[in-house]
């Protein structure tokens, strides 16, 4: 009896339906937070949770929680919104410092590309780019802020970010679950398309790195 209640509480912060069944909307509001705010927050399921989410609040209960539409997008906005503008904040007091500080080498990855994307595309699309890309997302705000981006334009464009990125993938998985019958029985395969889409940038990034590598 207590070992099952106790692996009913046990929680996977990888897995987007863990974490939903576990914590709710809650949940997305502190993953979005996490994942674009703190630079521990790289390896959290941002763009499946979403997905996932928006595909339960079409569900009934026996193919897991079902969620509230508008709970669940208040709670990724304000949890995107706000994580990305704590992280810029945090830049600027020393965000070059925790960086350095760090062994992982996906971070250091991240914070390469990330530099490289404010280089290329200027600050105002590489805030809404950054989004997109997992590990980019999470390292690009406090480096924004680490580099002297100005506030207002931060601001503005990673408010414009967050929403089309938040509410777009939310919907998506809305509107796939309410047009598809009984799509809870295809969840794992969609998430992992999802994730496999999502990562698709860094391998590409990966991929010219490489060439780049082997033309000097």
């Amino acid at each position: 009896m207590v070992l099952s209640s106790a692996a009913s509480l046990a929680v996977n912060p990888l897995d987007a339906g863990s974490l939903l069944a576990a914590f709710g909307a809650l949940g997305i509001a502190v993953v979005m937070f996490a994942e674009t705010g703190l630079l521990v927050g790289f390896f959290l399921p941002g763009d499946s949770l979403l997905f996932t989410a928006g595909l339960l609040c079409t569900t009934g209960e026996r193919s897991g929680p079902h969620l509230d539409l508008g709970q669940v997008l208040a709670a990724a906005v304000v949890g995107a919104l706000t994580g990305a503008q704590v992280g810029y904040l945090l830049g600027r007091r020393g965000g070059r410092t925790l960086l350095t500080r760090s062994r992982n080498k996906h971070l250091h990855e991240g914070a390469a590309r990330a530099e490289e994307i404010l280089t290329r595309y200027g600050h105002r699309k590489a805030v809404v780019l950054a989004r997109f890309i997992p590990v980019v997302r999470t390292v690009l705000n406090p480096l924004a802020g680490a580099l002297g981006v100005n506030v207002r334009t931060f601001t503005v464009w990673q408010v414009v970010g967050g929403l089309v990125w938040t509410v777009g993938l939310v919907m998506a998985g809305y509107a796939l679950g309410s047009s598809v019958p009984n799509v809870d029985r295809y969840l794992l395969p969609m998430v992992a398309v999802v994730v496999a889409v999502s990562l698709l940038p860094l391998v590409l990034e990966v991929l010219r790195a490489r060439r780049r590598g082997r033309t000097r």
